[in-house]
């Protein structure tokens, strides 16, 4: 009997890669603090979450190595702009240091966090391939 590993490993996978991906945007924000007319993005990650699952089960199977893989990354189309909290400082920069300092380590966390479930997941697929008890 075949192992599934997206059955197996769920949906983890991909929200590790889009709490990464988060991460970058995360960091470009920071990067251009003092930019002139830099607009603050963000990931909607509830919503790039629902398409990956939605994505996972539509998966064309291929049946030959040179065939197309036709996964759509939905994550570049939940890259939103941010609406500011803070009034315009004058050069239409909206990225506020303490937001985005406080929203990447919440995303720096939550990365660590599916980087240790999917951990877990492997060892036990690992026992289980090695037939040894829990």
């Amino acid at each position: 009997m075949a192992i599934s590993f997206d059955r197996a490993l769920g949906i983890h996978p991909q929200a590790t890669l889009a709490r990464s991906q988060r991460a970058e945007v995360l960091a470009t924000n920071i990067a251009n603090a003092d930019t002139p007319n830099y607009k603050a993005r963000d990931i909607d990650f509830s919503k790039a979450l629902e398409q990956a699952k939605s994505s996972q089960s539509k998966r064309l199977a291929t049946t030959h190595e040179k065939h197309f893989d036709l996964s759509i990354n939905s994550l570049e189309s939940n890259t939103l702009y941010r609406i500011p909290n803070q009034p315009d400082t004058g050069d239409g920069n909206t990225v506020d240091m303490q937001l985005e300092r406080g929203k990447y380590v919440q995303n720096a966390m939550e990365y660590q966090a599916s980087i240790n479930f999917l951990g877990g997941k492997f060892k036990g697929l690992k026992k289980a391939l090695g037939g040894q008890g829990a």
